[in-house]
């Protein structure tokens, strides 16, 4: 009996000296971080994908089938007259004779950057600078039989002919802060997700492009310091809500006779945007529109040569229509498809090139996130669902003739997929939150050809902590609606004590926290410090139909904090949970929400961090705001109820206010206007600067002071 009280003793002792636990700087240096593949571009066949080496001075050909390698298209140590020694990415032109690559890219916003591109020639073997311009290059767009590049430089449109070696200059008007050819401005970059607005016909006689006038947009400055004696300022136009918005035109470049003419649309035609332009299978330019109030989304089919157009397809919403969906659309010979919320939840539907509705392919009260690939030979659409929970994904495929569905992701958690042309194989991540990520290689019936990616390393790694457990519950809303939430307890969780409470939320529009898919954040490490934490999905979050997530329309932050106050008053009731020692945290809307919430919660929360959040929606930019709140002009009352400002005067609990002075995303003026109300209001707070960082504050070194500040807040506040 003694020997086995020895081995047990013995073996407690070497489990606590082998168990480790989490260190903040670990993960916020990204040791729990899972690891990915190189970007993987698919050739026009889809039989084989096209990826750069580790080291980035290779590019490789693989078989999707195999994976075996065919052959290296580039490589920077026998590539003639090659000067650079690697780098940063490329783009294979579509007849997979050329490519270009870039090195020393410069970041211009959030996605948008300019470098020096490199073209070459595969079959010669030979690189060569793209251009002699001083000025570095962005938004390269190849023709579609390889031969020609466009690309943006200083803001106007250059156009380079391979076969000549000659390079012209297609727009010349292009000015910084007025004109901006083929490029995109910084709300259609940060709200559409576009940073190029241009494409070849597939005559490769045409290219189309948007132009931008921004003369009339006003310009926000900030102060960039960067340890100088005098510092400087950081222009650029940004139109907030209800100020004036580029003016966006469409035009069609002739290459051969060098004519640059406009699209013109049917008499009485009004549009604020055109997020999309591209040329169809038939060789007419397809012009996606929506009106200022985004509620109003029409695509025309011009003909690049009259240049007339006509409507084809609108559709209308009484709150606003999901920009997304314009990358739903995909043309399958004489079809396209495009996602819908008709029947109150997104679903996918087939529409003739004329417009005419054809049948729904999918249907049921489940949302379609997004379509993935279409193959015009089976008649197959790809896509992405959220129809088993909305904390999952799932991949499936649906026959357009025949309607069948097939799921072919075979793991519950969340799944995304990178297809190849035509759909013919898919890498497939999967995630739920107790596996990190494992990639692999798929064919298009779903089966799975190999791993590219287990993540075993970290899997094991993990092993070894004592991490908590996240476990899903429901909540209650404010109105009484079931609301998705998550929560993590300390890992040596005792039912009898009762912890400090952390609710983590953003809270945003479509948006979602409450999510089956891994991941290691600081909010783990906060357990170790005798935390519980906690997350509430409440109205207006995304993947529950559209009245769900358009529920907050026009009254932005007044359901979202109801819904966080009434989950902190259902957690205050658990035995385990601190009634009196309840706070909430936030990052940009979140850290909105958490404003909303301290001010409106009666006293539930004890304190509250935010984090570069909106105080004022008059603040913010033009397409984001005006899409859920529409302009200021329209709805004073909904601005001004749903601004924190206003309600500095009810700020109840203690507030850390952080912000980085350079947040080009929501201006630090938030914060100065906000401090400015708490100090008439003479409300007592904290405030700490990130001098000269951007809106996500970036860096491993920020984050641990960041979350180390953030800690020791909650920890003695």
């Amino acid at each position: 009996m003694r020997k086995v009280c020895f081995l047990l003793a013995a073996i407690l002792i070497s489990a606590s000296i082998f168990a480790q636990t989490l260190n903040l700087r670990d993960i916020t240096d990204g040791k729990y971080r899972a690891k990915g593949i190189p970007s993987a571009v698919s050739s026009v066949d889809g039989e084989f994908y096209f990826q750069a080496d580790q080291a980035r001075t290779k590019i490789i050909k693989y078989s999707y089938k195999t994976g075996q390698a065919v052959e290296t298209v580039f490589d920077i140590q026998s590539a003639r007259d090659c000067t650079i020694l690697s780098f940063q990415g490329f783009i294979m032109s579509p007849d997979e004779n050329r490519l270009i690559v870039y090195t020393n890219s410069e970041p211009i916003f959030r996605h948008s950057f300019k470098a020096d591109y490199y073209y070459f020639d595969i079959r010669r073997n030979l690189i060569r600078k793209l251009t002699d311009n001083k000025s570095k290059q962005m938004a390269p767009v190849f023709s579609r039989d390889g031969r020609m590049l466009a690309y943006v430089c200083e803001n106007n449109i250059w156009l380079s002919k391979f076969d000549f070696g000659t390079e012209s200059q297609i727009t010349k008007d292009g000015e910084v802060g007025k004109i901006i050819n083929g490029a995109t401005d910084w709300v259609y970059e940060e709200e559409f997700g576009v940073t190029q607005l241009m494409d070849f016909s597939p005559d490769n006689k045409l290219l189309s492009f948007i132009r931008f006038d921004e003369t009339n947009v006003p310009e926000f400055a900030f102060q960039n310091f960067r340890q100088q004696l005098y510092p400087d300022f950081i222009s650029f136009k940004y139109p907030k809500a209800g100020e004036a918005n580029s003016k966006v035109t469409c035009n069609i470049f002739d290459i051969e006779s060098k004519t640059i003419r406009p699209i013109n649309f049917p008499a009485n035609t009004e549009f604020e945007y055109i997020p999309k332009i591209v040329f169809t299978p038939t060789s007419q330019l397809a012009v996606m529109t929506l009106n200022r109030n985004q509620n109003d989304f029409n695509m025309y089919f011009a003909d690049p040569r009259s240049t007339i157009a006509k409507l084809i397809m609108r559709e209308q919403n009484d709150r606003y229509i999901n920009y997304d969906f314009f990358n739903s659309i995909n043309f399958i010979g004489d079809q396209f498809t495009y996602i819908s919320e008709k029947d109150g939840y997104s679903h996918i539907y087939m529409y003739s090139l004329t417009g005419v509705p054809q049948k729904q392919l999918t249907s049921g009260n489940y949302d379609v996130m997004e379509v993935l690939a279409c193959d015009p030979i089976s008649k197959t659409v790809y896509y992405q669902a959220a129809e088993e929970s909305p904390l999952q994904r799932a991949i499936y495929k649906v026959d357009i003739v025949k309607g069948v569905k097939t799921k072919l992701s075979t793991k519950t958690g969340y799944n995304t997929a990178s297809f190849s042309a035509n759909g013919k194989y898919f890498i497939n991540n999967w995630s739920n939150t107790e596996n990190p990520t494992v990639i692999t290689m798929n064919d298009a019936a779903g089966k799975e050809l190999r791993v590219l990616e287990d993540n075993k390393e970290l899997k094991s790694n993990l092993a070894s902590l004592r991490l908590p457990k996240k476990e899903f519950i429901t909540v209650k809303g404010a109105d009484g609606t079931s609301l998705n939430a998550w929560i993590l307890k300390p890992a040596n969780f005792n039912p009898n004590q009762k912890y400090p409470l952390l609710m983590v939320q953003y809270s945003g529009p479509d948006s979602q926290e409450v999510l089956d898919r891994f991941t290691i954040d600081w909010t783990d490490y906060l357990t170790t410090q005798n935390f519980i934490v906690a997350a509430v999905d409440g109205r207006g979050t995304g993947a529950r139909g559209q009245e769900f997530r358009k529920c907050t329309y026009m009254n932005l932050g007044i359901k979202e904090s109801d819904d966080q106050i009434a989950a902190a008053r259902y957690f205050g009731t658990l035995p385990y949970i601190d009634a009196s020692n309840i706070s909430i945290w936030g990052w940009s809307y979140g850290g909105y929400n958490v404003l909303m919430s301290l001010s409106r919660g009666n006293g539930v929360f004890k304190s509250g961090i935010a984090i570069a959040p909106v105080t004022n929606w008059r603040f913010y930019d033009s397409v984001y705001t005006e899409r859920y709140m529409r302009t200021p002009q329209q709805n004073a009352s909904g601005y001004e109820k749903g601004s924190p400002i206003s309600l500095a005067s009810s700020l109840s609990g203690k507030l850390l206010l952080i912000h980085g002075s350079a947040d080009d995303n929501v201006h630090f003026q938030n914060t100065i206007e906000y401090t400015s109300a708490l100090i008439k209001a003479d409300k007592q707070f904290e405030l700490f600067v990130f001098p000269d960082q951007n809106h996500s504050l970036p860096g491993s070194l920020n984050r641990n002071y960041l979350y180390t500040k953030v800690i020791d807040f909650l920890k003695f506040k």
